[in-house]
């Protein structure tokens, strides 16, 4: 067990001043289970603060026995399902189901159109992606958020949820129209960090939905109008998705700080 050093107990008695909001909540979540560090931190408390403290505890004991029984204690189940889904992911991922299996029968269809499952494999993850870290869709965001485990860490999660789901769709989608399979995931996966990369900065969703938007307005409809793969998606273009792929998730990790705090642009 790592116990907080004594500086960052001081600083967390405090009032926190110098601590991000994960090194906060990491202190919290170590006092509630350390009876030493507790003891170390009300030595650091100043008369005014642990007189308040005495009248809260007073109140707080008072309010629990009169209160109902405590609430039954959360399944292991519940808790793996907040961190790697939120039950509003579920539609979005149902239309980029639904969006590939279109593409596939217009290919079928219509074979002297472009690809559509090449072109839409880049944006088929971002409606999943958009709503994996958003405090607009997600009805427990900020109480999720609050916990240790939030930040970079819960996006990669729930990221990967999407993933499981929109890749294998992908590879099915590509076998069944002959694609390039590497020109299917690729795109796709480049995309993804590429959202969460930008995502640290203006917001996942907001990142998400521009993204699919510009692929949309500057080579998906441009290429169904000249019918004709642009030069991004023709054989020898893996190379270049490759590289942009690995950059964007360095650049990702790199953004570690940026999630950890509750004013996110979604």
């Amino acid at each position: 067990m790592t116990h907080p050093t004594p500086t960052v107990l001081d600083r967390y008695a405090d009032g926190g001043g110098g601590l991000d909001d994960a090194a906060l909540w990491s202190v919290e979540a170590h006092l509630d289970t350390c009876a030493s560090c507790r003891a170390r931190l009300a030595e650091n408390l100043g008369p005014t603060t642990a007189e308040l403290l005495d009248r809260v505890a007073v109140s707080l004991d008072q309010a629990v026995g009169a209160g109902p029984a405590p609430a039954r204690r959360r399944t292991r189940a519940v808790a793996v399902h907040r961190r790697w889904l939120a039950w509003t992911l579920l539609p979005w991922l149902a239309v980029s189901v639904a969006v590939l299996g279109c593409g596939v029968l217009l290919d079928s269809a219509h074979p002297s159109l472009p690809s559509l499952v090449l072109l839409l494999a880049p944006v088929a993850p971002l409606p999943g992606v958009a709503m994996a870290w958003s405090r607009r869709t997600d009805p427990v965001w900020e109480l999720v958020a609050t916990t240790p485990a939030a930040g970079l860490a819960m996006v990669l999660r729930r990221t990967l949820t999407v993933l499981l789901v929109v890749v294998p769709v992908l590879l099915v989608a590509g076998m069944s129209t002959g694609t390039s399979l590497a020109l299917t995931l690729l795109p796709c996966l480049a995309f993804t960090a590429a959202a969460l990369a930008l995502g640290a900065f203006v917001g996942v969703r907001r990142a998400a939905t521009g993204l699919g938007a510009a692929w949309s307005a500057v080579v998906l409809l441009p290429s169904l109008a000249t019918q004709s793969l642009p030069p991004l998606l023709q054989p020898g273009s893996d190379g270049a998705w490759a590289t942009a792929g690995v950059a964007l998730t360095a650049a990702t990790a790199l953004t570690t700080p940026h999630f950890r705090r509750l004013t996110s642009g979604d």
